[in-house]
């Protein structure tokens, strides 16, 4: 079993492993599951919500652009941006502006997106305490 130890009590992060005596009858230790650092500064369930988001906007604009995911024009929907304006008609002209060169119609991915966001919070740093 493996050890990390923590950046406080070294500036390296270091690796140990525990051996077990050949022929021992003991049984490993379950590690327990702690938080990453991510999910202790932010809600792991918000950022659930965004991943899906993101993985649902690239399902998309796979099928909008008609093409793999690689191939999508270079374009950032900033759902940040998008939750700090007022309104869903301000936030639907600002993706509709991103959309301006798909030849499809992007009504349902705008309103599917408006839809989406409704509801979630702002990724923020958190601030120290």
């Amino acid at each position: 079993m493996a050890a990390v130890t923590s950046p406080e009590t070294s500036p390296q992060p270091r690796v140990y492993f525990q051996t077990v005596a050949a022929g021992s009858t003991e049984e490993p230790e379950i590690p327990v599951r702690k938080q990453g650092r991510v999910t202790v500064k932010y809600d792991r369930k918000e950022l659930r919500k965004r991943l899906n988001l993101e993985e649902w906007i690239i399902d998309q604009l796979t099928a909008l652009y008609n093409c793999e995911e690689e191939a999508i024009p270079e374009l950032e929907i900033d759902v940040d941006e998008l939750l700090d304006m007022p309104s869903d008609d301000d936030r639907g002209a600002r993706v509709k502006d991103l959309l301006v060169d798909c030849y499809k119609p992007t009504e349902d991915f705008v309103s599917g997106l408006l839809d989406k966001i409704r509801g979630m919070q702002k990724l923020t740093t958190p601030q120290k305490k």
